[in-house]
């Protein structure tokens, strides 16, 4: 089975993001999904050829990740996403987790732009570990480091520069509000469930 790349062109025109900097990042997703399948396909003709752990294989693997976690975090993100801003439901379950967890929403939201303002690349995710009903705002540096193990990502924020320096230049901040300014509350509810 081969990955399919999804089509996100229902994002185009979202407020606070230029269809420039989304078909980039459309495109760099796309990316990620072809570069999965081959080294699918090469891990696969690799191990019939009787070459598994063989060093470049054993590379393939390593870069297997990487290539993988880019598609479904891209994927998680666009997901995550609208064309126009709708309030979290406050009687949902997740809202009612947010206060409980961090105190009151104001404070979950402010914690969590500030992990997306953390100087470098990566990746604000708000991950809910089941195993201990915790929610956490977690900052993932690479696509392949950082994952908390066994936790869902509810809401997943892109701070590549890729995600943002067209439109926003160095300016992150306003990116992080643009941002929220055009979350998918219905789909992020739907993963805390």
């Amino acid at each position: 089975m081969k990955y399919e790349a999804q089509n996100f062109d229902r994002l185009l025109g979202a407020n606070g993001f230029s269809d420039e900097l989304l078909k980039n990042h459309f495109a760099l997703y796309q990316g990620y999904v072809l570069n999965t399948n081959k080294i699918i396909e090469s891990l696969g003709n690799m191990a019939k050829d009787g070459k598994a752990g063989v060093p470049e294989y054993n590379e393939l693997k390593r870069r297997f990740g990487w290539e993988f976690n880019g598609m479904r975090l891209h994927e998680y993100y666009f997901e995550n996403m609208l064309k126009d801003y709708r309030e979290i439901d406050r009687n949902s379950k997740l809202f009612k987790k947010i206060e409980s967890d961090f105190g009151n929403y104001e404070n979950w939201e402010k914690d969590f732009k500030s992990v997306g303002a953390i100087r470098g690349i990566g990746w604000a995710i708000l991950y809910y570990d089941r195993a201990g009903d915790k929610l956490f705002n977690v900052w993932v540096n690479e696509h392949d480091l950082g994952h908390f193990s066994g936790a869902v990502p509810v809401l997943v924020m892109d701070v590549f520069e890729h995600a943002y320096i067209r439109d926003y230049g160095l300016k992150r901040a306003d990116y992080i509000e643009a941002f929220f300014k055009a979350l998918n509350w219905k789909v992020i509810e739907e993963r805390f469930v």
